[in-house]
């Protein structure tokens, strides 16, 4: 791996949150790279932290400890250069899917009213909108508004797209058909992205680099290269390959997430009997 393909680097970053006297550590000495035009998935136990991390990246929180780049650049503070889908709607429910898809734009008065225009209409074609694009956040189905904000997010030309657990709240169906779709899209786009999920077999999928993380504090575990050939589709899940990715996260997954448990009495209770499980 050469330097020019790694897009941001994270060193020795430690954070916490609470007063002094009861600080706890969420994160702690995470180190991390995020490859150029590459999607890097990041999965880890619930509660770990995975919020916190993309909170770091966005630029929305500062280290305690350690630094971020960005092409050289500490990162200092939010940028459109680092955009966010979060797992709840944001879009305006007052504004259309077009005036949704092109506020930031025009708040920032940084493009032509043609060029806008122009650039507006192609992405609404992408995320399949176009019929909608007139219609208010409130008539469009769960996965429309999902689309509506990644065209939000798109027109603004991000150098990285940080994804945090987008899908969560869909029907088991539209989950799906979002993960076909926005597989497609990242391999027409070839963007870097950032996806952050609780679904393993979504990460698997997805990833050019699957990053498992530890429980709280949480740190890197491990970085899995996903070599599943591409372009990719959702029958792939069924393959040896696919199942041994989802085996070797899956059983770093559970160690940490036991982890939780040995804190208490009843935890402590809990891992005598699994380990004398069979």
């Amino acid at each position: 791996m050469t330097e020019t393909s790694i897009l941001m680097e994270v060193k020795n970053v430690s954070k916490a949150f609470g007063e002094d006297w009861e600080r706890e550590k969420v994160v702690e000495n995470l180190n991390l790279d995020i490859k150029r035009n590459q999607l890097t998935a990041i999965v880890g136990p619930s509660g770990c932290g995975k919020s916190t991390v993309v909170n770091l990246l966005a630029g929305f929180e500062s280290p305690d400890s350690g630094q971020i780049m960005m092409e050289g650049e500490a990162v200092s503070g939010p940028s459109k250069d680092r955009l966010v889908v979060f797992q709840e709607t944001a879009l305006m429910p007052w504004l259309t899917t077009y005036q949704n898809v092109t506020f930031g734009p025009k708040l920032r008065g940084d493009m032509p009213a043609r060029s806008l225009k122009e650039a507006a209409d192609r992405i609404i074609d992408t995320v399949g909108l176009r019929e909608f694009k007139d219609k208010y956040p409130l008539q469009l189905s769960g996965g429309m508004q999902r689309r509506a904000e990644l065209a939000r997010a798109l027109i603004n030309q991000p150098l990285v797209m940080i994804m945090d657990e987008p899908f969560r709240g869909l029907d088991a169906m539209t989950r799906q058909l979002m993960q076909e779709f926005y597989l497609r899209l990242c391999e027409e786009e070839a963007r870097t992205n950032v996806f952050v999920t609780s679904e393993l077999e979504e990460a698997i999928i997805l990833a050019d680099s699957l990053v498992v993380l530890s429980n709280r504090p949480t740190t890197v575990r491990e970085v899995i290269q996903i070599d599943l050939p591409r372009p990719r589709n959702l029958n792939m899940l069924s393959s040896p390959e696919a199942y041994d990715y989802k085996r070797h996260a899956m059983e770093m997954l559970h160690e940490e997430a036991l982890k939780s448990f040995s804190g208490t009495e009843s935890g402590s209770d809990f891992l005598k009997s699994y380990a004398q499980q069979p």
